[in-house]
């Protein structure tokens, strides 16, 4: 358990599995509070950083941009409001979220359809970068010649 006691932005990191440059970033960015420092200048966290990053993390994990998790916490530190604006947030994403996954899934048909048209042999007989080129284009890449030693 992470005392309330001085921590080190090492300590939050390893805590929270998150870069010690993005806590500095989220600070910079406002989605952390700037943490006091001490005398030497280092900077000191309390319990209440890590939870704040852990929700941050969280939430950029599930892929909320950087603008709604700044929505998500105001509306976090407003116990008493109700809910349907991070309900309208969450399923906004969650549409955005669904559509990406139709995309991915065409391109999955896609890929797999272009691999299945794959008959080994030559690179200039391959049906994939057939499929990939322009129409009516081939794709020849010139090997650049080695400079002398």
């Amino acid at each position: 358990m992470i005392a309330e006691t001085a921590l080190t932005i090492g300590e939050v990191a390893r805590a929270t599995g998150t870069q010690a440059e993005t806590i500095r970033y989220y600070e910079r960015i406002g989605l952390l509070p700037a943490p006091p420092r001490t005398v030497a200048r280092y900077r000191i966290y309390g319990r209440s950083d890590v939870n704040r990053l852990a929700f941050v993390k969280r939430s950029r994990d599930l892929g909320f941009t950087i603008e709604e998790v700044r929505v998500l916490l105001a509306l976090a530190s407003d116990v008493g409001r109700d809910c349907k604006e991070v309900d309208a947030i969450a399923r906004h994403h969650l549409t955005d979220v669904e559509s990406k996954i139709g995309d991915l899934q065409r391109l999955a048909r896609e890929l797999r359809h272009l691999i299945s048209q794959c008959q080994g042999g030559s690179i200039s007989e391959c049906r994939i970068i057939e499929a990939l080129a322009p129409p009516g284009a081939t794709i020849a890449i010139t090997p650049k010649p080695h400079a002398p030693p």
